[in-house]
């Protein structure tokens, strides 16, 4: 029998779930790789807390010299988090030739391209299936099932966190900072959640994500992103009478070799599948030239969704040993693609404002987005509250810098008291 020896670095949910499907699946991963797997060494901070496993004698450690100073070991899973010291050990592992498979979107999106050139320059693999959208096989499929295809379009819902608090705003009928309170209470949002509720996990998936769809290097600094603390139940309510649902959306485009790349909140059909998509789970929407439009659901999040991405690429690690320079990510051949500016961006807009009861306020809003070629399909006056009026409007495609001088100039009027929310709409 083949046997592999590995460490994990990290014993949170992640490491947990890694450790407990190892276990409890271990005939089928034999079956499936011709290994059996041994965790050598776990890396922890603290070997005397207590993770709720049983984990033999001698196998944690808070020493990382006994993981790369031990070349028995061959494969070394990070499922610590952050950059550092993260990518320090990451870069141990491969230049002591040790394959490496990771579930750091913060790291992958931002420094994916120099590490995948070290783990290339020294032979060894370089994984991150479990870095996008939990247990949803995405990486492997972009890489491997739509190499065929020129990739036009990726859309999805990729932040369980977010997708929970919003689900329940629109069932529920609380808000946010209710929904917020209930998703930490489940352990679905951190103690600071600010990586979820302001987009910054999506921003970095996405990065990755359209990295790897569009064959290009992507900066997620270029990438726009705004969170979902502004909305509120008025607008989850004002958007199911109008025919749509409001979700956390990450949004990639390839036009003409020019990337569109944006994670933001948006208004789509409730028609569309994606308004469906509930809960923790998880989404995406892809639409090549060749296989048409494909969409992949699932648990996003989760010790044991992520544990089964991360244990099934060191499967692949032990699959294609002999070929792993050819198998890592980031495989090269890139084109030269720019990003989009925000302004230019074209596509539909709900807006919501606060003015004061008086006539012909109507008429003026109107007007200024009239000349700033802002065309609207739906213009609803809501109910009447302490002297102010709520008025929604609902655009056709129209450029961003349009939306923005149109508002800039309609926010300068007296009778306007408040731009209340404007969020995009993405039709299919």
């Amino acid at each position: 029998m083949n046997k592999v020896r590995i460490a994990i670095l990290g014993l949170g949910n992640v490491g947990r779930g890694v450790w407990k499907i190892l276990n409890t699946n271990k005939e089928e991963i034999l079956k499936r790789s011709g290994y059996d797997i041994e965790v050598a060494k776990i890396l922890v901070r603290d070997a005397s807390k207590d993770r709720g496993i049983q984990v033999p004698e001698g196998v944690v450690t808070t020493n990382p010299d006994e993981i790369f100073n031990d070349n028995t070991i061959k494969i070394v899973v990070e499922l610590m988090g952050g950059i550092n010291p993260a990518q320090e050990y990451i870069l141990k592992a491969i230049r002591g030739k040790k394959h490496v498979v990771t579930a750091n979107k913060a790291l992958i999106s931002t420094n994916g391209e120099a590490l995948t050139a070290e783990a290339r320059e020294h032979g060894v693999a370089l994984y991150y299936e479990a870095s996008v959208a939990g247990g949803i096989p995405i990486i492997h499929g972009i890489n491997e099932s739509l190499t065929a295809n020129k990739i036009e379009k990726i859309v999805g819902i990729i932040n369980g966190t977010t997708n929970y608090i919003l689900t329940k705003m629109t069932y529920e009928g609380v808000g946010f900072d209710e929904a917020l309170k209930e998703a930490q209470a489940k352990g679905f949002a951190e103690a600071d959640p600010t990586s979820d509720i302001e987009a910054y996990d999506a921003m970095y998936k996405l990065g990755i994500l359209a990295s790897l769809s569009f064959g290009t290097q992507v900066d997620v600094n270029n990438i726009y992103r705004e969170g979902i603390s502004n909305i509120s139940k008025t607008d989850i309510q004002y958007a199911k009478e109008l025919g749509y649902a409001i979700k956390l959306l990450a949004v990639g485009k390839d036009e003409n070799n020019k990337l569109e790349l944006r994670v933001h909140p948006a208004l789509i059909p409730s028609s569309h599948p994606l308004s469906n998509v509930n809960d923790v789970y998880n989404a995406i929407f892809i639409k090549g030239n060749a296989v048409g439009d494909l969409m992949l659901y699932g648990k996003g999040a989760g010790e044991l969704p992520t544990g089964s991405a991360v244990v099934s690429d060191i499967i692949s690690v032990l699959r294609n040993a002999s070929d792993y320079a050819e198998t890592a990510n980031y495989s090269g051949g890139y084109w030269d693609k720019k990003v989009m500016d925000m302004k230019d961006t074209f596509t539909r807009y709900y807006i919501r404002i606060s003015v004061k009861d008086i006539p012909g306020v109507l008429g003026r809003i109107t007007t200024i987005f009239g000349e700033n070629e802002v065309s609207l399909s739906s213009v609803i006056q809501k109910e009447k509250k302490e002297g102010l009026v709520q008025i929604v409007l609902l655009t056709h495609d129209t450029h961003e810098g349009n939306i923005n001088n149109a508002i800039e100039k309609i926010e300068e009027l007296n009778s306007v008291e408040k731009i209340e929310n404007i969020i995009r709409v993405e039709e299919f």
